[in-house]
């Protein structure tokens, strides 16, 4: 994919002018300004160039590059390296990617990998707050940590959604295979986003406690109401998983029953047929000494004893439910 980069200097909370990979670090000398350099999936040269600039740590960089890193939040001197998944929802698939951001005093990197949508309506957000926006770097922070937890939400209705729909076919007595692998397919899919949105939440809590250099006072309460939404997605995750496991027990049970009552059924009919068997067995014998055998009544007798008792024994399994 072809690389992105996009480059501005921030003075005193306004938009100064676009500024050029090779002029970033002299942009973020002066006074009142800072520099935002938003990068996608940056080649090698150009990450070893930013680094130059603003004497980023090796091991940030080399982090960067690869990609395919756990959430983090982890302190290099005087910049801050933090990693956060993004998500996107492309054509009903839930699509991750990576947000890698190098902070400091005066200037802000953002590198995307992967799946993650264009921070172009960030920057429009944070210039149309230039109040907000002349407390530094950390405003423009904040602002693509809640861009990144609010693209948390649609996937998590759209996982509601699908919820529904099983929690439907699982409430039957019918065992349905289809139903049980895509509830469990749910849960991971749940966990995965889970997984995404909790560091976001303990990096809001680091950047409000211990950084006051990039957050100041004035922007906590903006970190907190980041952390409220990563709350909010961890808690929907963990209580769809809890009602998924709840549904799937429910389904067994439901099946459990019905398979209980087929047995019944069988039992019942079973014990109905056992008369005329034990009786038709027993006159079946070749003996020649049996009672009746010569008795002209005798035929007709046995087959209504034998219908009379399967008729009185229906009746009672029918009462007890069992046929």
């Amino acid at each position: 994919m072809e690389m992105i980069v996009k480059s501005v200097a921030y003075r005193a909370g306004k938009y100064l002018r676009d500024v050029n990979v090779e002029d970033i670090h002299e942009a973020a000398q002066e006074p009142d300004t800072f520099v935002w350099v938003g990068v996608r999936q940056p080649d090698e040269a150009l990450l070893r160039k930013i680094q130059q600039k603003f004497h980023l740590h090796d091991l940030a960089i080399e982090d960067a590059l690869k990609a395919h890193q756990r959430p983090k939040l982890e302190v290099y001197g005087d910049s801050m390296f933090i990693v956060v998944k993004t998500a996107q929802l492309i054509d009903g698939e839930v699509h991750y990617g990576e947000t890698h951001l190098f902070v400091g005093r005066n200037f802000l990197v953002t590198v995307r990998h992967g799946a993650s949508s264009s921070y172009t309506e960030v920057r429009t957000r944070v210039e149309s707050s230039p109040a907000l926006l002349a407390k530094g770097p950390g405003f423009a922070l904040y602002a693509v940590l809640d861009f990144i937890v609010d693209n948390y939400q649609p996937i998590m209705s759209s996982y509601e959604a699908q919820f529904d729909r099983i929690e439907a076919q699982m409430f039957k007595a019918d065992f349905d295979e289809a139903a049980l692998a895509e509830s469990y397919a749910l849960r991971r899919d749940l966990m995965a986003l889970r997984n995404a949105a909790e560091p976001v939440s303990d990096i809001s809590n680091q950047l409000i406690r211990f950084h006051e250099d990039v957050v100041p006072k004035e922007l906590r309460a903006y970190l907190r109401d980041v952390q409220d939404h990563a709350h909010r997605i961890i808690e929907a995750s963990d209580d769809l998983r809890e009602m998924l496991t709840n549904a799937m027990h429910v389904n067994l049970a439901l099946v459990s029953v019905r398979q209980n009552e087929i047995v019944k059924q069988l039992a019942g009919w079973g014990a109905v047929l056992a008369v005329p068997t034990v009786v038709f067995s027993l006159y079946g014998m070749n003996f020649q000494s049996m009672p009746e055998l010569k008795w002209a009544w005798g035929y007709p007798a046995t087959l209504a004893l034998t219908v009379a008792g399967c008729v009185l024994l229906y009746r009672k399994l029918k009462k007890a439910g069992w046929v």
